[in-house]
């Protein structure tokens, strides 16, 4: 995929149009609300036997949307030169879950503590969850497959409200953990698991101090709808081919869980990445974000990558960013 979206120049000072819903801080305190009226986070972390014999790893289980359930892995490095270490909480791209241990070694080796998230009803499109989505009976109706479209119908019974209090809970539950400084913990996370990160670190608000969204996925949905076929983006375009007259509940709902309209909201110090020929999550969806965040920030550029971003490399500086700022 070439360059296809606007000049590096125009995306740099891309501002749209689109605004917040009025209420939109009403109605995310009265969800986090309601998840708290049914008690603490009561994370449980269970040692687990592994074959990596330089960190400790945990089996985690933690109470996220409305109590229910959420599982996660923690890892951290066995031989610790402090009591307290950071942690970074991260979460996962659309269609994983928590995934094997395997997959998360990188973050302990850099002298961190990490808390991957699952991924409530996804886990089976590239790595696997453990996590059902326990939705509210007879709130899911018509849907394209996939999760964009479930409980599109109104923001009470959308996907995404459940899943981005989970993550909001997350940070809690890791800094519930005895190992863990609660006063140095950050969110991560690359595609679906970047959109999440710029959503818990709103929601979270001063217990987030860095936020790491890797070319991120859920934001400015009414132009990535429009400028790519591709999916997960697709998944809403399929639904209004059917539902033809709906497009403006539909945006009206989306516009409560749009990562640009979360991004002004967040304190925490952030560390964007971009493919300039990404096609899954467009270039100008990811500084619609960006541009908004008002806290200190930086971008990190790949001018001939799509989707995967700077891959391996950005990994690199997301822990270097990680190490100077936690």
């Amino acid at each position: 995929m070439a360059w296809f979206d606007f000049p590096l120049e125009t995306l740099k000072t891309y501002n749209p149009k689109e605004k917040a819903p009025k209420d939109f801080d009403a109605f995310w305190k009265q969800s986090l609300a309601e998840t708290a009226a049914t008690g603490g986070v009561d994370a449980h972390f269970v040692q687990v036997a592994s074959p990596f014999k330089l960190v400790d790893c945990y089996d985690v289980t933690f109470r996220g949307y409305m109590g229910q359930p959420i599982k996660g892995w923690f890892v951290l490095p066995a031989d610790r030169d402090e009591e307290q270490l950071p942690c970074l909480v991260q979460y996962v791209g659309y269609t994983g879950g928590r995934g094997f241990l395997a997959e998360h070694m990188a973050t302990p080796a850099a002298g961190f503590a990490v808390l991957v998230m699952d991924t409530r009803g996804q886990g089976s499109g590239w790595t696997p969850g453990a996590t059902p989505d326990d939705a509210p009976a007879g709130s899911v109706g018509p849907q394209v497959g996939g999760v964009m479209t479930r409980g599109i119908q109104s923001r009470e019974t959308y996907y995404y409200r459940r899943l981005f209090i989970d993550a909001a809970r997350a940070v809690e539950a890791a800094a519930a953990h005895p190992n863990v400084d609660p006063a140095r913990i950050g969110v991560t996370g690359g595609s679906q698991g970047g959109g999440i990160a710029l959503a818990a670190a709103a929601l979270a608000g001063k217990k987030v101090k860095i936020c790491q969204p890797d070319v991120p996925f859920l934001c400015h949905y009414r132009r990535a709808c429009t400028i790519v076929d591709s999916n997960p983006y697709n998944e809403i375009v399929q639904y209004l081919k059917a539902h033809r007259c709906d497009a403006e509940q539909v945006f009206n709902t989306l516009a409560y869980f749009d990562g640009m309209n979360f991004a002004s909201r967040i304190t925490a110090r952030c560390l964007f990445s971009v493919g300039l020929m990404d096609n899954i999550c467009p270039p100008s969806t990811v500084y619609a974000a960006y541009n908004r965040v008002k806290a200190p920030k930086d971008i990190m550029i790949y001018d001939f990558n799509n989707h995967e971003g700077g891959g391996p490399l950005h990994t690199l500086r997301r822990l270097e960013h990680a190490a100077k700022y936690l």
